[in-house]
Parts: structure tokens; C-alpha cells; sequence
């Protein structure tokens, strides 16, 4: 009794630990935007002369599209961790995969093989969300290309995101899927994004039973693997 009472304190004071340091993590995330909004505002008010307002406008509006997009991060996160992602049913991830890369044709070279009628059950605007987070992971560190691979594996679907790009070393591949992660390498902040697309990635592959990992791919770069229990 005294064990399990000492593992149950032991767990919540890493519980604890981990929510302190994700929300010192956020509020840094917040505050950077922030601070240049209001960089720019009491700059304008102390010299509306010398303001271009269009372009003061064009500042703003990016800000305010980064608050945006991390606060609605956050509330995905808190969502998939309370576990009320959505209803389940089941869906043609074959079909899923082939629609959400169109759209990204026209900004990248993406090469598809995807097996046909692969059935899994899931909330597809989540599936959805987590393969556009890879594509747009990999889009972002692929030297040319992208190629999307879709197949049954055994009672899995197997989904893998490769790029030709550097790759990650396999002492980091655990750390970019934890919150607000970065890499001192190509990706990093100035590529984009607050290190939260993978870690969401991930919680939703896990809330639906599955599995992310990321190994190196056949030209050197990241290979994203996502594995799903199928239906069929």
C-alpha cells in the first residue's frame, strides 16, 4: 500500500511539474506577439506622422494570425488530452490523404502511393489535421519533394510523410514531438510554427489508438510513419 501510495505521489508531482512547465512555455509563446503589438501600436501613437499604415497593418494582422493560430493549438491540445475529439466513424483514409494533398500541389512537389479503400476509424477532421501537420512539417525541410505512402500493414494502416531534406538525428527524434519543442537546425522557429504541430500530431495518433514515430527516409531526410488500427 505504501508503494502504490508513494508511485501515486510520485506521478502526480511529475503531472504537476509537466502542466507548471507547459503553461510557462505557452504564456513565453504569447507574450512574443504580444509585445510586438504593442511595439508597433505605441510607435504609431507616439509618431503617427511617420507611420506607413498599410504596412503597420500588414504587422498587425500577421500578429494576430499567430495569437490566433496558438491559441486555437492550445484548445486542440486540451481537447484531445479531455478526450472529446469528436464523433468516430468510419473513414476511406485513402481518400482522406488523396484530398488533403491536393491542396498542397501547388506550393510543393508532393508523389503519392497510396493503397486504395485503407478503412479506418477516427474523426476525420483530426486525421485530417494530423497528415496536414506532417505535410506541412515536411514541406517546410524537403529540398525538392515530398512523397506521401499509404498501405495496409498486417491489422495497421500505414502512413509515412517523407522529405529529402536533412533529416533528424535519432538522439532528437523523441524530442520534437514534445510541446514547443525546436531543433537548432533548419527546423526551428524561423521556418514557422511554434513547436506545436508535431506534439498535436502525435495526441491525436495516440487518441485514436495509433501510433508516430519519424526514422529516416530513403533519400536521407524525415520519413513521418503513422500507424491506425483498421476496419478493413
Amino acid at each position: 500500500m505504501r508503494q502504490n501510495a508513494d508511485y501515486a505521489a510520485q506521478f502526480a508531482e511529475q503531472l504537476l511539474n509537466r502542466q507548471r512547465q507547459f503553461a510557462a512555455d505557452a504564456s513565453h509563446e504569447l507574450r512574443t506577439p504580444l509585445a510586438a503589438l504593442r511595439v508597433q501600436v505605441e510607435e504609431a501613437r507616439l509618431y503617427p506622422d511617420d507611420i506607413d499604415l498599410p504596412d503597420l497593418l500588414n504587422h498587425v494582422t500577421d500578429d494576430l494570425d499567430r495569437l490566433e493560430n496558438i491559441v486555437n493549438d492550445l484548445l486542440l491540445l486540451a481537447t484531445l488530452e479531455a478526450g472529446v475529439g469528436g464523433r468516430r466513424e468510419e473513414v476511406d483514409l485513402t481518400a482522406l490523404v488523396g484530398t488533403v494533398a491536393a491542396r498542397w500541389t501547388e506550393s510543393c512537389d508532393v508523389r503519392l502511393d497510396l493503397e486504395a479503400a485503407v478503412t479506418v476509424e477516427a474523426a476525420s477532421w483530426q486525421l485530417a489535421r494530423l497528415f496536414a501537420n506532417l505535410l506541412d512539417n515536411a514541406r517546410r525541410h524537403a529540398r525538392h519533394r515530398l512523397e506521401v505512402s499509404l498501405r495496409r500493414a498486417g491489422d495497421r494502416a500505414e502512413l509515412a510523410v517523407s522529405d529529402d531534406g536533412r533529416g533528424v538525428s535519432p538522439a532528437d527524434r523523441e524530442r520534437i514531438f514534445q510541446r514547443f519543442a525546436r531543433l537548432d537546425t533548419a527546423r526551428s522557429r524561423d521556418h514557422g510554427g511554434v513547436g506545436l504541430g508535431l506534439a498535436i500530431a502525435r495526441d491525436i495518433a495516440s487518441a485514436h489508438h495509433g501510433t508516430l514515430h519519424v526514422e529516416e527516409s530513403s533519400d536521407g531526410g524525415a520519413s513521418f510513419v503513422l500507424r491506425l488500427p483498421l476496419v478493413r
